[in-house]
């Protein structure tokens, strides 16, 4: 099975603090278990490093490279993706949808994944079923 993982997943996982960080422990186990195909887009690594590192620290950081990064399938977003995500948020004009949740369902799409682990419910607006 491969799930599409996102920033407010793995944040979930990092932060002790967050509120969906208990379920998101779980989740990441039961994946890891079951070895899953888990995927994100290099853009949801930005993401997710930028924030990991404004409001977790460095220390963070290399927990999310050196133990979360290896066990990932990270598809690497080119100018046709990137151009497929920025007509989406202008389409949506919505101020919330972001460039990022964009190019994610692209790449959702284009490789077959209806599965989402994340806490962002604009997954489940475009159809996707997330975990947990």
């Amino acid at each position: 099975m491969s799930v599409f993982v996102d920033t407010s997943a793995f944040f979930a996982v990092l932060d002790a603090d967050d509120g969906n960080h208990d379920a998101a422990r779980q989740v990441w186990e039961d994946l890891l278990t079951q070895e899953a195909v888990l995927v994100c887009s290099n853009y949801v690594l930005v993401e997710t490093l930028a924030l990991v590192q404004r409001r977790l620290g460095l220390p963070a950081v290399r927990t999310f490279q050196e133990d979360i990064m290896p066990v990932l399938n990270v598809e690497w977003v080119d100018e046709t993706i990137h151009q497929v995500g920025i007509a989406s948020v202008l389409a949506a004009a919505r101020r919330g949808l972001s460039l990022v949740d964009c190019v994610s369902f692209e790449i959702m799409r284009r490789l077959g994944i209806k599965t989402a682990f994340a806490f962002d419910h604009h997954f489940e607006e475009q159809g996707f079923e997330c975990l947990p």
